[in-house]
């Protein structure tokens, strides 16, 4: 069976007016273009996940650009099957839950691209910080990446808090899925003090797309939001189990 399901994911942090407007067009064209998912609105900025056919997905993201008048740039997958089956856009405080005042303006800088990532986190004066939950972590994650064992976004600043000192701490690297999590954390992290801060661009998922198996160090498979459960290196449908252990909660879209 071909691989005629095309999967997005998307996100921006940017200023956002008229979030009630936004979402009813949103929805609109996701009925008229039969594409299926999640997608979060906020002040902040947008972050969605969605699936169709290609042409529909293309048929859409023509619609969504023109309502946010600017280009969306999106990570793509393929598989067998629908993983969605809802339409829905939520207007939500954040697109993703820190739960802390962020200054996004210290995330210049901090951007690390696929090719260059193999470097920086085998160097040993970096620490590389797996950004994720533990149960994502358990999947797969980078060679010698610490795992801060959360549940959920939200308490990753309190392990930094307790185990990581800008002093002795002075390079780390971070990654998640998708990089939303990361857009938001690398600048919390030079909020509070560590100097030298990079994010993995594009998250994991881009750096499976663009780094050969061969030369990789990334172990495992990546965990992902949705019906997949998990995608191995090719970005395929992985056979990992489910270790989220709250399968209702993880269908929600976090990257």
């Amino acid at each position: 069976m071909s691989d005629d399901i095309e999967i997005i994911s998307f996100y921006e942090f940017r200023p956002m007016n008229g979030l009630d407007e936004i979402k009813l067009a949103l929805k609109a064209a996701m009925r008229e273009y039969v594409v299926r998912g999640t997608i979060i609105l906020a002040d902040e900025g947008f972050n969605g996940m969605i699936c169709g056919t290609s042409a529909a997905i293309a048929d859409f993201l023509a619609a969504f650009e023109k309502v946010l008048d600017g280009r969306i740039v999106v990570k793509s997958s393929f598989h067998t099957a629908a993983p969605f089956r809802k339409i829905d856009v939520k207007i939500k405080p954040e697109i993703v839950t820190l739960k802390r005042e962020v200054d996004m303006s210290l995330a210049t800088g901090t951007h690390v691209d696929a090719k260059e990532w193999n470097e920086l986190i085998a160097d040993p004066a970096t620490l590389v910080l797996d950004a994720r939950n533990d149960y994502e972590y358990r999947t797969g994650t980078f060679r010698g990446a610490v795992n801060p064992q959360t549940r959920i976004f939200s308490e990753l600043p309190d392990f930094v808090a307790e185990n990581l000192d800008p002093e002795r701490h002075q390079r780390v690297a971070m990654f998640c899925t998708g990089g939303i999590r990361c857009e938001k954390f690398a600048p919390y992290l030079k909020q509070v003090g560590f100097r030298e801060v990079y994010q993995l661009e594009g998250g994991i998922l881009k750096y499976l797309e663009k780094v050969a198996a061969d030369e990789s160090l990334w172990e495992g498979e990546c965990f992902v939001f949705d019906e997949r459960v998990t995608v191995d290196h090719d970005l395929k449908k992985g056979g990992q189990p489910d270790h989220s252990q709250r399968r209702a909660n993880s269908k929600k879209h976090h990257e």
